[in-house]
């Protein structure tokens, strides 16, 4: 299922981040353990600041809901937070929690979003082309301004005129899909999603877009079924 060229139907390119744009070693090497190194100190404040406040008002909820179902706790902090990222939960408000300690190490200069060198030519000729971008990702929507905002080569957000997280819904789930399309305000035919994770792009397959399978040095081994596979952004 090789996708049309930009001049046939494709109107707009949906990215996956982790394993498509950037290198799954610096979400894993970097971004993680930066944020499970100041989860005690964020958990902890006593006077939040509002979007701090938010992300653990989120995570409390999230927390509460587990614990009505039974499921053995610590108490609620920095210690659920841990297991949520052990065990690479999807959680909407760890991924909240982490954006914020993130947006600090930014700020600071500590970190530097990684892209592939491939990415930025890709996505300004794309652009240029008149194609649409948008981003899907499980990390927070500022989490991801972030990283393309301080990226190592540039800030790329202008780029994107839209960014998704797990409020849009679940990524392996074909309503996300569609509600992105909506958002674009296309048919799902005219949308390519990128991603390195072949559950999600049956997902947004079922939604109706059109997909490709990005094959990464890093990226887990996955049977590309259907799906286009590339090497990087340039062959696309």
């Amino acid at each position: 299922m090789t996708p049309p060229g930009p001049s046939e139907t494709i109107g707009a390119v949906l990215t996956d981040i982790e394993g498509t744009t950037t290198s799954i070693s610096f979400v894993y090497d970097v971004l993680f353990p930066y944020a499970a190194a100041r989860l005690d100190d964020y958990c902890g404040r006593s006077d939040p600041g509002p979007e701090l406040a938010a992300a653990l008002s989120q995570l409390r909820g999230e927390y509460d809901k587990e614990a009505a179902k039974g499921v053995a706790l610590a108490p609620f902090g920095a210690g659920y937070a841990r297991r949520l990222m052990a065990e690479d939960r999807k959680s909407t408000g760890l991924k909240l929690l982490q954006g914020v300690i993130w947006e600090e190490g930014y700020l600071s200069g500590a970190l530097q979003g990684h892209v592939f060198p491939d990415v930025p030519e890709a996505l300004a000729a794309w652009r240029a082309a008149g194609l649409r971008l948008r981003v899907f990702s499980s990390g927070s929507v500022r989490a991801q301004q972030l990283l393309f905002g301080y990226s190592d080569f540039g800030d790329l957000t202008p780029l994107f005129e839209g960014f998704h997280d797990t409020t849009t819904g679940p990524k392996r789930e074909a309503a996300s899909y569609a509600a992105i399309a909506a958002a674009y305000g296309l048919p799902a035919r005219e949308i390519l999603y990128l991603s390195d994770v072949r559950e999600e792009l049956d997902a947004a397959a079922a939604a109706g877009l059109r997909t490709g399978l990005l094959v990464r040095p890093g990226n887990r081994p996955a049977e590309p079924g259907g799906h286009a596979v590339y090497g990087d952004f340039s062959v696309i």
